[in-house]
């Protein structure tokens, strides 16, 4: 299958998915990590969210809002330096949190905030150029999939700095 054609079924099943789940704005009875677990389009976050340790802090009480990269936001990153980050649970540990807020933070107020702060202490700078809302560079692209414990809104590219 080609890189366009699977970036093209990953996004429509991302828009799918975050439609269904938007729609009445139901929350489910899942939280953050099963709820990825659960999509085809969250494996390399999953396996990354496990290599950190942070399984536990991600399925807590929260609520937390998750700026979460697809499987094709990881595969924009060479697979040498991904993997060197799957072995060091600390630099991995701090690129994701610069995906996490506390808060649940739904798509209707993220539009109305020129910045976040993540789990981490570390600011998002968020912003809305050509209709599509920007965090850090990376552009969200599905929101508002309620969890039981927050909500998730996938991006496009992992966050770094």
């Amino acid at each position: 299958m080609t890189l366009i054609k699977r970036a093209s079924l990953t996004l429509a099943s991302i828009i799918f998915a975050a439609t269904a789940f938007a729609d009445g704005h139901m929350a489910s009875e899942k939280d953050i990590v099963e709820t990825a677990v659960e999509s085809d389009d969250f494996n390399t976050l999953v396996a990354a969210v496990q290599a950190a340790g942070l399984v536990e802090t991600l399925q807590g009480d929260g609520p937390f809002t998750v700026f979460a990269p697809n499987d094709a936001a990881f595969d924009k990153i060479p697979s040498a330096t991904l993997n060197s980050l799957l072995e060091d649970p600390a630099a991995l540990g701090a690129i994701l949190g610069l995906h996490v807020v506390a808060g649940k933070v739904m798509a209707a107020d993220v539009v109305g905030m020129s910045s976040a702060e993540t789990i981490t202490g570390e600011t998002l700078n968020i912003s809305v150029m050509g209709g599509n809302v920007m965090i850090n560079g990376a552009t969200v692209i599905a929101t508002d999939i309620e969890t039981s414990n927050g909500v998730i809104h996938v991006i496009d590219t992992v966050i770094t700095e």
